[in-house]
């Protein structure tokens, strides 16, 4: 259960679906398999369009991204309800996306798969904070600073403890609702 989060942050706009997240090709990756879950994460955001997102968000050659924290604007995560959206920026290092506003399906697999933290902005932060700022995320107080400007935002209230035991099943189990593997 991190309580702070100190990463550059890649920035992307509005309507960011699933299929920019992780194109449809890398969906035959999967994730349960270690080698496939690292390669879906060499993938993560590669269909985002280079003349508006020039920087890499992971560079070539590699299999994690630098960016630990994507800000986004409106309804990030539409298109299909794929989890290997979720578990593809997981999967590159991401630890929490904060967005303007989410799609709901997105939402849920972030934290069905416990794979990352969805936060709502309270504000527009993809029009103040740009790609390689440096910030910090508070997760006890839910705010994020970047440059000496700290943003609130809405707290991830029940949502929280599911993540922190990395998904729903994980998160059954440890509370007793489900048996433990044994």
């Amino acid at each position: 259960m991190p309580n702070t989060l100190t990463s550059p942050v890649y920035v992307v706009q509005d309507n960011i679906d699933t299929d920019q997240i992780i194109p449809a090709q890398y969906l035959t990756l999967v994730p349960t398999i270690a080698e496939e879950y690292e390669k879906l994460g060499s993938y993560a955001q590669i269909g985002l369009p280079d003349s508006l997102y020039p920087v890499r968000f992971v560079p070539e050659g590699e299999t994690k991204t630098p960016f630990k924290i994507v800000i986004a604007g409106r309804n990030y995560g539409c298109g299909s309800s794929r989890e290997h959206a979720p578990i593809a920026l997981g999967a590159a290092g991401v630890e929490a996306v904060i967005a303007e506003s989410f799609a709901r399906i997105f939402f849920r697999n972030c934290v069905a798969t416990g794979e990352l933290y969805p936060y709502d902005a309270k504000e527009r932060l993809c029009e103040k904070v740009k790609t390689g700022d440096i910030a910090t995320l508070d997760f006890d107080a839910d705010t994020l600073t970047v440059g000496g400007t700290t943003y609130s935002l809405k707290p991830l209230g029940a949502a929280r403890p599911v993540i922190d035991a990395g998904g729903v099943f994980n998160y059954a189990r440890k509370s007793g609702m489900i048996a433990s593997k044994g």
